[in-house]
């Protein structure tokens, strides 16, 4: 991209999380960790659903497809950050960052989506218990998973245009692991007061209404299984539990970033680690230790395994 005195910027500096080689090495070695332990959890998630016949419910359709999207998630900025750590220059190219900002809005905006489509499924097993098969057919949860595909794509391509038509002239530091809009636009070479405004309406709106209408919906759904008794009672509200947990770390971040005016805070840093590297981790954790379902199905597909190995 050219700008008035025709200087082109090729690429983007990335400032990190920390300068000191001690810190950067104690960082590396526990994101490490995060990641190698997000990334074969999610997938043993979706081996473990797709392998096991008492596991096809819609819900656990639904559960397969969010391991599917946080492997996606972890991996937009882990890989790059873990070998930055190890690099004496970390930088991206302009495109490596438009790519990667493009990505990360894709996948977390469809990521959002799919906790709309897992409320509406709860809100359906629970008040229309009786019509829940033939309402949530897999025909519909493939529509709705699909959908929220599709809302991600077309969100993130927003953002991205509203990105690659701005001028940058020579600041090209970002004071950050990754690359993001609220970055970006920092060091723009215009006025990008409109631009700024307009990702605060499409992403901090999407995540400030989302939020919202699952927490009410959740709230809902609580009050009504809590008239009632017994041993379903129970695993319903165990899963509501799991969902509303999972929906606060995931929206909370995201409206912190997103639903505010672009200035730097000191907290910045912080929540993006958690909502990009800690928060995939977060899914597997709490899904697998609230679900005796899954925690079983696990237990036979490593018993399994074990057992060929012996052979």
């Amino acid at each position: 991209m050219k700008t008035k005195n025709n200087t082109q910027v090729s690429e983007f500096i990335l400032m990190g999380l920390s300068h000191e080689r001690g810190a950067q090495l104690f960082l590396f070695t526990l994101f490490l960790i995060f990641y190698l332990t997000a990334l074969p959890s999610n997938i043993l998630i979706i081996i473990t659903i797709r392998g096991d016949p008492h596991l096809a419910s819609p819900m656990y359709f639904l559960l397969a497809n969010l391991a599917f999207l946080d492997i996606w998630y972890s991996s937009i900025t882990a890989p790059k950050m873990l070998v930055d750590f190890l690099a004496e220059r970390k930088s991206i190219s302009f495109g490596g960052c438009i790519t990667q900002l493009f990505f990360l809005h894709f996948v977390g905006a469809s990521e959002m989506f799919l906790l709309t489509v897992m409320a509406y499924d709860r809100y359906v097993a629970i008040c229309q218990p009786l019509h829940y098969t033939t309402t949530m057919s897999r025909r519909l949860c493939v529509t709705l998973v699909t959908a929220s595909w599709a809302g991600g794509f077309v969100h993130s391509l927003i953002q991205v245009m509203l990105i690659i038509r701005l001028p940058f002239c020579g600041p090209n530091k970002l004071d950050n692991y990754f690359c993001d809009i609220t970055q970006v636009l920092r060091i723009a070479c215009a006025n990008t007061f409109a631009e700024e405004m307009a990702m605060i309406l499409s992403s901090g709106l999407i995540s400030v209404v989302c939020f919202v209408a699952l927490l009410a919906s959740y709230v809902f759904l609580l009050t009504t299984l809590k008239k009632t008794a017994g041993p379903s009672t129970r695993k319903a509200l165990s899963t509501c539990y799991s969902h509303i947990t999972i929906v606060i770390f995931m929206f909370g971040p995201a409206i912190y970033i997103y639903a505010r005016p672009f200035d730097e805070y000191a907290p910045d840093k912080v929540v993006s680690v958690f909502h990009t590297i800690i928060f995939p981790l977060l899914n597997p954790i709490i899904y697998t230790l609230r679900n005796k379902e899954i925690t079983t199905a696990i237990k036979k597909v490593a018993n399994r395994c074990l057992f060929c190995k012996k052979k």
